[in-house]
């Protein structure tokens, strides 16, 4: 230790009116160099001074208020120099402050802020206890160090380079490995990451061109990325058409059934399920995730790290939008499986596309209309239509208070349609209201009465739920949305069909 920080520690001198304060709590902040021992603080924005380990007794101030990369400088080459600075000044700050400042802006700062009758007591204190004399040229004196000084060797701790501790921090990118148990984002257990199988495999299906770069051979599967490439122009038409950007990126600002529509547009949006063939045997999905790439959006606002750092490993053309949709597909025994021969197979999951609209006023009114696929022309006719409600106590909650009105709707479709096809009440039901807040803020926070997700860049879309079912042969049934109070006049409802625009597509691997 400095003898004559020693010294001073034994002085008992109080420098904390010239803007050297010390404290018991020297927590560090995200910049604080390893290996720093801290002996003071200005009292503001977090700026404090310490020494710093390997580099003997030289005093540096850490500000954390600056921008990369000027959070540390150095001051003194000791720590007596130090404090000779502090008697020429008269406060830390314009020590701390020096590296940014010419010398004509150091002396008007000196000038401007002249030490007070405190500030003059508690020096004078420091110059006769500790027997210095000011620093005759501080600026010169400080300049000539920072000048010489190599800061690539300051180290930091991990702090530093976490982009939520230091927002300006340059990720960097972490070990590419792949989880049987794990996403994009980590992975949970203790496997084994898994050997990579270079693929390369590339094809055309459902109006994108797919890359398939690996698979990964896990102790408990085969994992495998697919990826779907989606031309720059396509994104941005999408982007225009629906006057999208990161600010309306959001189910509030469209109607459910804009949001499906939405979803059926988004170039960078589709459900699959991939079968993988295996020596002969079926491999299905156990779990899955996703991650999209969209090169219109600025840096830093949607686009994930994960995503680009995949792009990267894979050699991705970046100029291309991509989602990177990870499938983990279990092995059929509890052992690692030779891989002797590989296929896949893809197929579209059925996307909802709304259809056309109508009202019904009393049991055996009917309506037509046409399947936008097949041509199909059907009659729906109501056998059933009454008001009803759902009694509070199936919601169980002493939070909120729920709407539980509604209509429901029996109907038979002629002829009987051999897809999907399912009826919607147009409008949006009412917001639950709160009756108790909660003093959890972490707590989920109800909406509408419908689940959505963003639209930019999603790999999914809004879920609506199909009221069903009835003992009677081919009789099917729909709800409407739930309301406070019984709805006035007749539901508007809304066709929605369940559509595959692909045939499945199937390729050898291996």
């Amino acid at each position: 230790m400095d003898k004559v920080f020693q010294k001073f520690l034994r002085s008992g001198i109080e420098l904390s009116v010239v803007g050297v304060e010390c404290r018991e709590d020297n927590n560090p902040y995200f910049c604080t160099p390893k290996g720093a021992s801290i002996f003071g603080w200005a009292g503001v924005d977090g700026i404090h001074f310490c020494f710093v380990r390997g580099f003997g007794s030289m005093v540096f101030s850490v500000s954390p208020m600056n921008s990369a990369p000027d959070f540390v400088h150095p001051l003194a080459n000791n720590f007596a120099d130090f404090l000779r600075l502090l008697l020429a000044c008269g406060d830390s700050a314009a020590l701390e402050q020096a590296w940014m400042w010419e010398k004509a802006q150091f002396e008007a700062f000196l000038r401007d802020n002249p030490p007070t009758h405190e500030q003059k007591k508690a020096l004078s204190e420091l110059a006769e206890k500790m027997k210095l004399t000011p620093m005759e040229q501080p600026w010169a004196y400080i300049k000539k160090l920072q000048a010489s000084f190599d800061y690539s060797k300051i180290k930091y701790t991990e702090d530093y380079y976490d982009v939520d501790m230091n927002p300006e921090a340059e990720p960097t990118i972490p070990e590419w490995k792949v989880y049987f148990d794990g996403d994009f984002w980590g992975h949970s257990g203790k496997d084994r990451s898994g050997t990579e199988l270079r693929l390369n495999k590339q094809f055309d299906w459902a109006g994108h061109h797919w890359v398939i770069p690996a698979a990964y051979s896990c102790s408990k599967g085969l994992v495998m990325d697919f990826c779907m490439r989606t031309p720059e122009d396509d994104i941005r038409k999408f982007m225009t058409k629906w006057d999208l950007h990161p600010e309306n990126d959001s189910c509030e600002y469209f109607t459910q059934e804009q949001q499906m529509q939405i979803d059926l547009d988004n170039p960078l949006c589709l459900d699959f399920i991939p079968r993988l063939e295996l020596n002969g045997k079926t491999m299905r999905t156990s779990h899955g995730c996703s991650v999209v790439y969209n090169p219109c959006l600025p840096d830093g606002m949607i686009n994930e790290l994960e995503a680009k750092w995949a792009l990267e490993h894979y050699d991705l053309d970046i100029s291309y939008g991509w989602m990177i949709f990870r499938a983990a597909f279990p092995w059929a025994s509890k052992r690692r499986t030779e891989i002797k021969s590989l296929s896949f197979t893809m197929e579209q999951r059925s996307c909802r596309v709304p259809g056309p609209h109508f009202k019904t006023h009393a049991p055996g009114d009917s309506f037509s209309f046409t399947h936008p696929v097949s041509g199909t022309k059907y009659t729906l006719t109501v056998q059933e239509l009454e008001r009803q409600t759902i009694s509070e106590k199936r919601f169980g909650s002493d939070r909120w208070f729920y709407p539980t009105y509604f209509t429901a709707m029996s109907y038979t479709l002629s002829p009987e349609p051999d897809s999907d096809i399912s009826i919607c009440d147009c409008a949006e039901g009412d917001k639950p209201l709160e009756i108790a807040p909660c003093s959890d803020r972490y707590a989920p926070e109800v909406r509408n009465d419908m689940a959505c997700i963003g639209i930019i860049g999603g790999a999914d879309g809004p879920t609506a739920i199909v009221c069903g079912g009835s003992s009677k042969e081919k009789l099917h049934a729909a709800c409407s949305a739930l309301h406070f109070e019984p709805v006035e006049g007749d539901i508007e409802w809304r066709i929605v069909f369940n559509i595959k625009n692909s045939n499945e597509m199937s390729l050898e691997l291996i």
